[in-house]
């Protein structure tokens, strides 16, 4: 009986180790990102904390709206450990998102991290798609104030359908989201993926693939 108790507490400690495996909490007040320091570890080694500024906590600029003159018509601004070090260790960001009129952000995923979005002005087309082999989609037009959730590494995506510009801020659950736009990805890779298997993939002629990777 006690052995069996022992192991299950053994089991619960191992999960509890793993669930918090995806960036724990942090064992000290903060650690500034130090993007020069020589230490190579999942994420960025700690500054001296005596060196901490209140520059590192903090961002000027998230009320600018961003430039969406491209051929997808949205702009993100990220507010990330790259442009807070005091984010290292703390496992969230932000990002400001502008749309122009029809303006999306095509599809993506991000694979560290889990995204909530809410709405600042405008209407937004959004939605994710779950994961093999439902492949459901769940798709909602959203107004000014109201929130969505993306869930971590599923692909999703956002559309202006109003008249004017809109803007959304999204929190995401990791210093360093990552994004992974899903197009760019296949057919823009640095080297490219071969046709063959990109036409074999989508079920079309090698010459709609070779097309689409001349645009990426």
């Amino acid at each position: 009986m006690a052995r069996r108790i022992l192991v299950l507490s053994l089991l619960a400690i191992t999960c509890a180790n793993l669930a918090l495996a995806f960036e724990p909490s942090p064992l000290q007040d903060f650690c500034v990102a130090d993007p020069s320091g020589s230490v190579r570890v999942n994420g960025f080694a700690c500054m001296d904390p005596k060196l901490a500024q209140a520059s590192h906590f903090s961002f000027s600029g998230l009320h600018v709206a961003g430039n969406t003159e491209n051929p997808l018509g949205s702009r993100v601004t990220p507010v990330t450990v790259a442009q807070i070090p005091g984010l290292n260790t703390l496992g969230v960001s932000l990002a400001r998102i502008d749309y122009a009129p029809w303006g999306v952000v095509p599809p993506h995923v991000h694979p560290r991290a889990t995204e909530i979005l809410t709405i600042i002005e405008g209407s937004l087309e959004v939605g994710f798609v779950t994961s093999n082999p439902e492949n459901r989609l769940i798709t909602k037009v959203l107004q000014k104030g109201d929130v969505f959730v993306f869930p971590i590494g599923l692909v999703h995506f956002q559309r202006n359908v109003g008249h004017g510009n809109a803007f959304s801020i999204s929190a995401l659950s990791s210093q360093n989201p990552g994004v992974i736009t899903i197009a760019n990805a296949v057919f823009g890779s640095n080297p490219a993926i071969a046709a063959d298997i990109l036409a074999k993939a989508f079920q079309v002629d090698k010459s709609v693939v070779d097309q689409l990777q001349t645009k990426f």
